[in-house]
Formats: C-alpha cells, structure tokens, sequence
C-alpha cells in the first residue's frame, strides 16, 4: 500500500487534473443540465467504471500497447470519436422531435447514461496515456504489490472527481430546475448536449499524441 506522504503528493496531483475542465466535466454538466441530477451522476459512474478499467489496463501492462503501436492509438481515437459523434446525432434528433410532438422528451435510461459515461471514457485514448504516465510516479515496488497500489490511486482519483464533479452535476441540475418550463430552453440544453458531443468528437480527432 503507498504511504501516507505518496498518497497525499498523489491526491494533489489528481485534484489539479479534475479541477481542470475537460471533456468529462463537460459531458457531466451537459447531461445534468438536461436529464438532471440522475443524469449527472449515472454518467459520472460510467466515467469513474472507465477510470477503473484504464487503472487495470495499466497493471497488466496494455496500455503500452498504445505507445508500441501508433496506430492501435489512432483506432480506438476514431472510434471514439465516431461514438460521439453517435451520440451527438441523437441529442439533435431528440430535439427536432420535440418540435413536431408536444410530449415530453425522449430520455435515456439510468443504464444507458451509465454506459455513454462508460464507452465514452474507455474510447479516450488520452486517458490510457494519463495513467501509464502518472500513476508510475507514484509506485513503489517495496510498497508491496504494484497492482494494488495502482487500484488504490483508480480510486483516490474517483473520489476526488465524485466530490468535483457532484459539484458539477448539482450546479447544473439546480440551472436546469430554473429554465425546465421553459420548452424553448429545454430544446436549446438538447441542441446544446449535441453540440457538446461533436465538439469532444472533434477535439479527439484533432488532438495529437502528445
């Protein structure tokens, strides 16, 4: 297990990286900002459930797949992309239904939130890269098992997102109460989750390795 002294270096290191806006806090308040408060927190589990698989990758040595092979990276970069781009199309098509038929709008199940999060965050690339390159900083042989302590900073790291991003996720779901009898607001949030999912698409596609 780390010490108390690593842990500690550890934690202010992850909180400065979830303190930073990124796509992850972006797709959170967009999803709360239009589902609610639900919504936030099932993405955010998605997200967490994709930090713990990056962790694991990285213990058993797969994530230096990505760094041996340049284009294993790019695939799964296009991949990702293409999934939000997905995704980007049923927010917009969502609100243009909304438009035509005076119901209330079509929304995604605890499970499906929970898997966007997921499949969105196993798809970054970027994230894989993250871990290999922080979390060995952090490791020391003589503390006992290397994959236990990566495990441990998956999990310092998912805690410290959990008390930012719920932040997050009440903030925008307290804007979301304000503006939700509004219809035309609630068609431009919808209009606005698309814009978001292209946007993180796009910035996949763009983004280089480094």
């Amino acid at each position: 297990m780390p010490d108390i002294s690593t842990l500690f270096l550890f934690s202010l290191a992850a909180g400065a990286l979830t303190l930073s806006p990124g796509p992850d806090m972006v797709l959170i308040a967009s999803r709360s900002a239009a589902q609610g408060r639900t919504a936030g927190f099932a993405t955010w589990a998605g997200i967490a459930a994709g930090t713990y698989f990056h962790a694991l990758a990285a213990a058993l040595g797969l994530s230096q797949l990505f760094l041996a092979v340049p284009i294993a990276y790019d695939l799964v970069r296009y991949i990702g992309a293409a999934y939000l781009l997905y995704l980007a199309w049923q927010a917009f098509s969502s609100s243009s239904a909304q438009a035509d038929i005076p119901t209330e709008p079509k929304t995604l199940s605890v499970a499906g939130m929970f898997r966007q999060g997921l499949v969105s965050n196993l798809l970054n690339p970027k994230m894989a890269i993250f871990v290999l390159a922080l979390f060995p900083q952090f490791l020391d042989p003589a503390a006992g098992s290397v994959a236990l302590q990566i495990m441990v900073f998956a999990t310092v790291l998912n805690t410290i997102g959990l008390f930012v991003n719920g932040i997050v996720v009440l903030l925008a779901d307290r804007f979301a109460q304000i503006v939700s009898e509004n219809s035309k607001v609630t068609k431009l949030l919808n209009y606005g989750l698309g814009i978001v999912f292209a946007g993180l698409a796009a910035r996949l596609l763009v983004d280089s390795r480094q």
